[in-house]
């Protein structure tokens, strides 16, 4: 096991027990980044668009896996937020997919999920993603994973001379206003009622 397995994994388990493997700190990576967020709820797009909005990331959204693998592949994300369950292609399947493409394989990739198993699965399997994110999250839980990302050296550090951009996106303030603050999975979605996903390691 690596080292970002180890931090990933002690940290996972810290979490389990109720405490985290650090205090929640808002440490940033580059301004202006490109984050793509990969889930088939609306909801959990809008929400975590806003979020990283909000930090002054750029969002780019895909709601299936086909769309998440070509955006990946032309837009070389700085991070991926991956969600698990899926229809059609699920989330173990496009991280699969990015990991052995040459173009896409070194993005970090965090994977999210409101089903239990998945959670289990990730654990015990490790996949080849670099964080695990639960639903129902809010902002200290993407900041966090972002912050310790960049204490790993997976994502670069903000260089914190340079001017906070106020520009939010495309989206205006009052878009913004609109979207609630914590990540809910949509009434009725896949998320919490799926059956559990066939286990596939990552070579």
């Amino acid at each position: 096991m690596d080292g970002l397995a180890r931090i990933s994994g002690i940290g996972f388990i810290k979490r389990l027990l109720g405490g985290h493997a650090v205090e929640p700190q808002h440490v940033q990576t580059t301004q202006g980044a490109r984050m793509l967020v990969v889930d088939d709820s609306p909801t959990i797009c809008a929400v975590l668009g806003k979020m990283l909005s909000q930090d002054g990331y750029h969002p780019l959204k895909a709601a299936d896996g086909a769309a998440a693998i070509e955006l990946a592949r032309s837009e070389l994300p700085a991070l991926i937020f991956l969600d698990v369950v899926m229809p059609g292609m699920n989330g173990f399947s496009v991280l699969r997919a990015l990991r052995h493409d040459p173009a896409t394989r070194d993005i970090p990739i965090i994977m999210i999920s409101g089903n239990q198993q998945a959670t289990e699965q990730f654990y015990l399997q490790r996949y080849g993603a670099d964080d695990f994110m639960k639903k129902p999250f809010d902002r200290d839980d993407v900041y966090e994973r972002i912050g310790s990302l960049v204490a790993a050296g997976r994502l670069p550090a903000r260089d914190t001379s340079v001017a906070e951009n106020t520009l939010l996106s495309a989206l205006s303030a009052e878009a913004l206003d609109g979207i609630p603050d914590i990540a809910m999975p949509d009434a009725g979605t896949p998320g919490t009622t799926e059956a559990p996903l066939p286990l596939h390691r990552v070579a």
